[in-house]
Order: structure tokens, then sequence, then C-alpha cells
């Protein structure tokens, strides 16, 4: 069993900052791209940002300079670290792990339950 669980969320003013943070845990052998999506309301899902288990990052280009991913491989941890947020950035954050268990060879994708970032004066 492998859960990700997502925290950090909440409701912030505009041109406020929010850390968010996702935790893999269970039988994890490896996991090697970790990244952030979201989904805001009546839209598709979308990519943010990914980070490797080097620490390569990818981002998408709108959110570039507001938006910085990073990871902590001993904690299995992977950041998101959201300045001046805007209305727009409203929307339910997901992490999503590339990771290969004790028990599979291959690397499977798991994906958090999300956390809600509301951004409202």
């Amino acid at each position: 069993q492998v859960h990700l669980v997502e925290s950090g969320g909440g409701l912030v003013q505009p041109g406020g900052s929010l850390r968010l943070s996702c935790v893999a845990s269970g039988s994890i052998s490896s996991i090697n791209t970790m990244a952030w999506y979201r989904q805001a309301p009546g839209k598709e899902r979308e990519f943010i940002a990914n980070v490797a288990r080097g620490g390569t990052t990818n981002y998408v280009d709108s959110m570039k300079g507001r938006f910085t991913i990073s990871r902590d491989n001993a904690e299995n941890t992977v950041f998101l670290q959201m300045n001046s947020l805007k209305p727009e950035d409203t929307a339910v954050y997901y992490c999503k792990c590339r990771l290969q268990t004790t028990t599979t060879m291959t690397f499977i994708e798991y994906w958090g339950q999300g956390t809600q970032v509301t951004v409202s004066s």
C-alpha cells in the first residue's frame, strides 16, 4: 500500500503565500518524479511542475517565478512554495509520484487526494 497525503492548503488573501507539502508513505522502494497539479472548478486538471530525484525541475510557463517545487528524498516529501497568489490560483492541488514499490519492478504513478487552496479577500 502506498499513500500520498497533501497538506498546507487553506484560505489566503491575494498576494499571499502558501507552502504545500505531500508525503509519500507505505511500501516504497524508490521515487522517481514528484509533481504538482491543480484543478479549478469546472476545469481540467493541469500540470504545475515536477522535480526529478536528482533535483531537475520543470514548470508550466505561466507559473514560473511564482511557484517553486522542491523535494526531500530522505522524507519522501515534495513541496510547492506558492507566492504572489491570485484568485485564479484557487483550486484543489494534487501531488503525483512515479514510484516503485517493494513488490513491483515497474514504476507506477500514484495521486494524492488533494488539498484545497482558496485565494480570496
